[in-house]
Formats: structure tokens, C-alpha cells, sequence
């Protein structure tokens, strides 16, 4: 209570409305303080405050300011509009908060993984995705309850610590796009809550652990791109919830095991080549590059696909008519059958990707093939025509250019799930596959980081064109004599500062002729960095019908999620083909 004396009533008057506003005002700011520190305050407790305060320091994030009250500070800056930068709180036992959850995306925080992490013990998930993280995995997150961990994209390394299949808590473990290595612990035997298991994209070797047929809850399950050995499970065909599976890209062998028949809900596959027609869920069906021999099955007609790869096998026999029907991207392309459909060369839309090997009986060889077969269905893709072509410059994914006296010609098609592109008889281009997570990536790609166009840069560096599996360039009817093959590279899609955008990897093989050149071939590596011009020379190469095939492909190896989702697979720029006897007068 507040007491005011005056001798007169005007000021006594005026005194009592000056305290009255300044007993509101107290009462006022008592209420504030009441929310905050009253019986209801939410504070975050003293020791989870410094254990935050180690973890951005450890991070590098050095914008973040953690306090008792940050997570009910409306001014705090624990989020952000965007939610690459959350920290969710739990402040509902006792007016005391605590950390549940840590999203920091796409920051390229350069730090490391702290193990404080585990100092949370209320912490249910920790996104670090696309980050620029280094150093080991901490174990003692085995102390903590997570659910879901995300560290996509860094630079981590070394083991997987067996502790973190303690955390049998788990529903999502996403280690892919890292430098991990050693073997997948067995005690992930133990994590029977997981629905998703992604660790695509590492160093990891030896076999798949045996424990993990405990794994029944699994929906996503992603090994491609890493050196596992040994047979392919029988246990895989106990996940009967798998949506999603991949292994391309790894040295595991076959043969399948006859459970994978049960996997009735797959949408997504590799390489898997049994039991596939009565999988109705599957979208995308890709058996490229196996040993596949026989008919197509008539089951794959109640196949409700997007996109089926077939190509590069051994299969014969007639072509089901379902398949001629076929509305979506199907590439049946270096098989065996034994009809030739009735489809145009210059109309490769109707059905798409389509470059067959047709067998005939030598009695009806010659005329079967003259009457019915059109030149790009034929082995070897003959010559329509006569050979009469000595070089052939191509701006891959680009425009006309001018480089010296040669004319590049341009190659801007932006097709590629499947398809086979002639233009004139000079050259033709073939593409295969479709974009691993987001099937909308484009197929050509620009240079908008590295400004490669100088005086003493071709232009045709400025542009490529890419594919996510399988990309054959044709030189066609080219005299039969021997040839300069220049390939010319430049890595445009990944960056050469320290962020996340800077640690994708592309790692793909060349074939030159059917010959395999280059293994594991990666052009950043090769070049001495990201936006430098490499070209790849082959002397002497022989032709000796009308054809010269390039071939770069896939085969499942390095990233496939960095700078974001779609970018990996075989890019070129340009090709470049003169006789060898320039050479010889050098």
C-alpha cells in the first residue's frame, strides 16, 4: 500500500492517479514475471542451458543464443521461418522445458558431431542433413531416446558405433552421403521399432549382419552405392512392409532368394530380378545391366508401372504385345528377341528407348531385315546409308558453338528417361533411368557457379548433358578406319567452397567400343577440382563397321542426394572425333 500526503486535495488527487498507474504498472510487470518465473514458468534447467551452449559451439553455429528462457521467448531465436534452424521444447511436466528436438538443415556448419548430444535426455530427434560436419559418429547417444536421426550429407567417417543399437527407440536412421566405414553393426538386430534404415552412399564393407532380420517394421531399406560383398539375403524377404529397396551399386551377388516373392508392397526397385509380376504396387522396375535371359514374363502385364528398364541384358523371344502398348517409358534396349516391332526410327517417342538386338534365322536374315527391320532396332546401329563421315563434334547438352575451325553441333533435347535420339545420320544420343527421389530433374545441366567461358575455355564447357543411368552417345556412318576420341569434362553441378554442395560425388564407367576404359571414373577427381575443364583422349580407336558408341553409366556409386536430390549419374560436355592420321602428321 502506498501513502501520499499534501496539504492540498488537488495534489493529494493528483498523487493517487500517479500511484494508482505506477500500482498498475508494478502489478503489470509482476504478472509478466509470474508467466515466466512464477509457478508456471517454463525455463530450460541450468545444465541442459550449457550443454546447448557446447553443442553450437561444437557445431560452429555461432548465431544461435541459448538461455533459460528461450523456449518461450517469442523473441528467441530457436526458429526460423524456414525450418532449417528449429529447436523444439517440451514444457509440459511441471513448468520445466526440455529439448525434444534439433533441426539444423542445410547450414554447412563446418564443426563436428558433438557428443553431448547425449547429456539430452529428453531428445527425441537431431536432423544435421546437409551439413559439413567431419569426425566420428559419438556413442553416447545410446544414452538419449531418439526416434528419428538424420545426418545426410556430411563428412562424418569411421565406424558406426555398435552403442547406437542401444537406442532401440530408433524409427528412422538416415547415415547416407557420409565417409562412413567398417561393417553395419550386428547390434542393429536390436532396433525393431526402425521403418526406414538409409545408408546409401558410404564405405561400408563385409556382409549384411544376420541380426537384421529383426528388422520386420522396415518400410525404406537403402544400401546402394557401398562394397558389400557376399550372397543377397534370404532374410530380406521377411520385411514385408518394404516399400522401397535398394542395393545397386554394391558386390553382392545372387541368386535371389525365392522370399523376396512375399515383398507385395515394393513401389521402388533395383536390380532385383525375380518374383516381379506379382509386385502390382511397383512404379519404377530396373533390371538393367544383369544376366537376365528368356521371355519377358506375361505376369509384367499386370504391372501398373511408370518406368521400366530392361536394357543391357540377355532377354529373347517375342515382345508381349502389353509391352508394344505401353503408354510409359520402357527401355528394352541391347537384348536378344527375336521380332522387331514395326516402329520408325524417326519416331522414337512411340515407344521410347528402343534399340534392340534382333536375332534372325540365317535362312531369313538378310530379307527380314531389309523389309521389316529399321536401321536403329539393328546391332551395331549399321549405317542406313553409305559411311561416308570422318569426324563429328557434339556440344552435349548445348547449343551450336564455334571452337577453332569445328562446329559443334547442338544436342538441347531434354529427354532422357528413355529414349533414343538419331539426328540426320550423323550422330544419335540414348538415355536411360530416372532420377533416384525426384523424377523432375532435368536431364541437361548449366554452368551458373563457375563463369568457364573465357578466351581459353570452350564454350561447350558451359553446358552438359546428364543421366541418371545409362548415357551412349553414336557416331554413325563413319568410314571404317581409325579414330581421335576426345571427351571433354567439366563438373558443373557440385561447388569448390566448404559447404554441403562441395561434397557430392560423381562416379561413373566408360565404355568405349563395348570395351571398359575408365572404372569409377570421377571428374572433379580428374580434373584437380569442381569447375575445371578435363578431356579424356583415346587414340586409335577402331571402327570397323559405321558406328562409334560411347557409353558412361551408372553403376550405383557415390552421391546421389548433394547439392540436393537428382544430381549424380554420368555428365558430359562435349565430344570430339577426327581421324587418327591427324595424329600421325603431328
Amino acid at each position: 500500500m502506498f501513502v501520499c500526503f499534501s496539504p492540498k486535495k488537488k495534489r493529494e488527487m493528483s498523487c493517487f492517479i500517479l500511484l494508482a498507474e505506477k500500482v498498475m504498472n508494478v502489478l503489470l510487470f509482476i504478472a509478466i514475471l509470474f508467466g515466466i518465473f512464477g509457478s508456471n514458468a517454463q525455463l530450460l534447467p541450468d545444465d541442459e542451458v550449457q550443454t546447448l551452449r557446447t553443442i553450437f559451439t561444437k557445431l560452429q553455429h555461432r548465431s544461435m543464443n541459448i538461455e533459460r528462457t528461450s523456449c518461450s521467448d517469442r523473441n528467441s531465436n530457436f526458429t526460423s521461418g524456414e525450418g532449417n534452424r528449429t529447436i523444439i521444447c517440451d514444457c509440459t511436466v511441471n513448468s520445466t522445458c526440455h529439448v525434444t528436438r534439433i533441426f539444423l538443415k542445410s547450414l554447412s556448419l563446418p564443426g563436428i558431431f558433438p557428443p553431448e548430444f547425449g547429456n539430452l535426455t529428453r531428445l527425441l530427434e537431431i536432423d544435421l542433413s546437409r551439413n559439413y560436419l567431419n569426425g566420428t559418429i559419438p556413442t553416447t547417444l545410446s544414452r538419449t531416446p531418439l526416434e528419428i536421426l538424420s545426418v545426410t550429407g556430411n563428412r562424418l567417417s569411421g565406424p558406426i558405433p555398435p552403442q547406437l543399437g542401444d537406442v532401440t527407440t530408433l524409427t528412422n536412421l538416415n547415415l547416407e552421403s557420409n565417409l562412413l566405414s567398417g561393417q553395419i553393426p550386428s547390434s542393429f538386430g536390436r532396433l525393431t521399432s526402425l521403418n526406414s534404415l538409409l545408408l546409401s552412399a558410404n564405405n561400408f564393407t563385409g556382409q549384411l549382419p544376420e541380426s537384421l532380420i529383426n528388422l520386420k517394421n522396415l518400410t525404406n531399406f537403402r544400401i546402394d552405392g557401398n562394397s558389400l560383398s557376399g550372397r543377397i539375403p534370404e532374410f530380406i524377404g521377411n520385411w514385408t512392409q518394404l516399400d522401397r529397396l535398394d542395393l545397386q551399386g554394391t558386390s553382392m551377388s545372387g541368386p535371389i532368394p525365392a522370399s523376396f516373392s512375399n515383398l507385395q508392397n515394393l513401389t521402388q526397385l533395383g536390380p532385383i530380378p525375380d518374383y516381379i509380376g506379382s509386385m502390382t504396387k511397383l512404379k519404377t522396375l530396373d533390371l538393367s545391366s544383369n544376366f537376365l535371359t528368356g521371355p519377358i514374363p506375361d505376369t509384367f502385364r499386370d504391372l501398373d508401372y511408370n518406368f521400366m528398364f530392361l536394357s543391357n541384358n540377355s532377354l529373347s523371344g517375342q515382345l508381349p504385345q502389353f509391352i508394344l502398348d505401353s503408354k510409359d517409358s520402357v527401355d528394352l534396349s541391347y537384348n536378344n528377341f527375336t521380332q522387331a516391332p514395326s516402329r520408325s526410327c524417326s519416331m522414337p517417342d512411340i515407344f521410347i528407348g528402343y534399340k534392340l538386338s534382333v536375332t534372325w534365322s540365317p535362312a531369313t536374315r538378310q530379307k527380314q531385315l531389309t523389309r521389316y527391320v529399321q536401321w536403329c532396332l539393328r546391332r551395331d546401329l549399321p549405317c542406313p546409308t553409305e559411311a561416308k563421315h570422318s569426324s563429328l563434334f557434339i556440344n552435349c547438352g548445348g547449343e551450336a558453338v564455334e571452337v577453332g575451325k569445328d562446329t559443334y553441333e547442338e544436342d538441347l533435347n531434354n529427354k532422357g528417361a528413355s529414349i533414343f535420339m538419331p539426328v540426320s545420320d550423323r550422330w544419335g544420343y540414348s538415355s536411360s533411368g530416372t532420377w533416384i527421389g525426384d523424377d523432375t530433374v532435368p536431364y541437361l545441366a548449366t554452368d551458373d557457379r563457375f563463369n568457364l567461358l573465357n578466351e581459353s575455355v570452350p564454350q561447350y564447357y558451359k553446358r552438359a548433358r546428364l543421366a541418371p543411368q545409362s548415357l551412349k552417345y553414336y557416331g554413325l556412318c563413319l568410314r571404317s578406319e581409325s579414330y581421335k576420341l576426345q571427351l571433354h569434362f567439366a563438373e558443373i553441378m557440385f561447388s569448390n567452397d566448404q559447404t554441403y554442395s562441395s561434397i557430392g560425388r560423381r562416379i561413373f564407367d566408360i565404355y568405349v567400343q563395348g570395351n571398359l576404359l575408365v572404372k569409377d571414373f570421377n571428374i572433379a577427381e580428374r580434373a584437380g577440382g569442381v569447375g575445371k575443364p578435363f578431356t579424356l583422349q583415346i587414340d586409335r580407336v577402331q571402327v570397323n563397321g559405321s558406328t562409334l558408341e560411347i557409353h558412361l553409366l551408372w553403376s550405383g556409386k557415390g552421391t546421389n542426394v548433394l547439392p540436393q536430390r537428382g544430381v549424380y549419374g554420368p555428365l558430359i560436355s562435349a565430344i570430339t572425333i577426327t581421324p587418327s592420321k591427324f595424329l600421325q602428321s603431328l
